[in-house]
């Protein structure tokens, strides 16, 4: 005789939801839907049977950085002595090269300098740019050739943007997203991190502010949490459980994609596509780590 899923479920005395969860479900379905980040295409995060993998080659041009986000892991690495020296971190014949991971590139004075030599040197590479966006003026914008660019936002208001950056630059990031939005040539993302407690209502806003000004694309990614960040955090608000909640975060996704093309991050996302959906549902990562490492060597060229 078979059961239903309700029938079987009463038959031994169980809530029906406990074994048919239909947001589970609904995250399942949104999940199985998502592309990748542009950013994450071509990453090696994507293929699971690759067991120790890499992120895409980066240009380090400065560790230096005109913003103090509380949850930043470059400022970690610079803390604790990790940070990589400026160079060129990857391999010939990359698909992708990130400008840069640590820092914020456009403080740099060889900005221009190092973006037409990655040109050049890798003719066939996708070049990323990734920024907070304050620094970028229409002029340096003209002197510029990515791809794509990443501007990261984690707030939508002033004052909150303030708090997380340490720093009242939110009309520049702004700017920034515009000036990019209105480039057609280039493929435009807002770089959101969740940080339930501290910007999970903000993210809707993010998403509906960054589309509104043309972004093609919001990367939203889960916030890895450093020992040397774990009071500013809590100090803001943090909550630390959810903040390891897969459902958490796929559920501010869902509130995102309503406004943007939302994706998460590439290498989180293969793993979640691997899930049924109530171990989806109910799974938590590993948030907690003591200092980012570069796994890729430095190169000379």
């Amino acid at each position: 005789m078979k059961y239903s899923w309700e029938e079987f479920a009463r038959k031994m005395g169980m809530e029906p939801q406990i074994l048919e969860n239909k947001e589970a479900r609904s995250l399942k379905k949104f999940v199985d839907e998502l592309q990748p980040p542009t950013h994450c295409q071509g990453c090696q995060g994507l293929d699971l049977n690759i067991e120790n993998p890499v992120h895409h080659p980066s240009y380090e041009l400065t560790p230096a950085c005109n913003h103090d986000c509380i949850f930043c892991y470059s400022n970690v690495a610079l803390k604790m002595g990790k940070v990589p020296k400026p160079g060129y971190y990857g391999w010939e014949n990359p698909h992708a090269i990130t400008v840069s991971q640590y820092g914020e590139p456009l403080i740099s004075p060889r900005i221009v300098e190092v973006n037409k030599m990655l040109r050049e040197k890798f003719p066939n590479a996708r070049l990323d740019l990734q920024t907070n966006g304050s620094l970028l003026t229409e002029e340096l914008w003209r002197k510029l050739d990515f791809d794509l660019v990443m501007i990261s936002l984690d707030a939508a208001s002033r004052e909150k943007h303030r708090m997380i950056t340490k720093a009242d630059t939110f009309e520049n990031v702004i700017n920034a997203l515009k000036i990019v939005g209105a480039d057609k040539s280039v493929r435009s993302v807002v770089r959101t991190i969740f940080m339930p407690g501290i910007n999970d209502g903000d993210i809707p806003r993010i998403a509906e502010l960054a589309a509104s000004l043309g972004i093609d694309e919001m990367m939203l990614q889960p916030l890895t949490i450093h020992r040397l960040n774990e009071e500013r955090l809590k100090k803001a608000g943090l909550d630390f459980e959810r903040a390891e909640s897969v459902k958490e975060y796929l559920k501010v996704a869902v509130e995102a994609k309503k406004h943007i093309d939302v994706r998460i991050s590439g290498c989180q996302l293969a793993i979640y596509k691997t899930l049924d959906a109530i171990t989806l549902y109910g799974a938590n990562r590993v948030a907690r780590d003591v200092a980012p490492l570069v796994k890729r060597k430095r190169t000379s060229f």
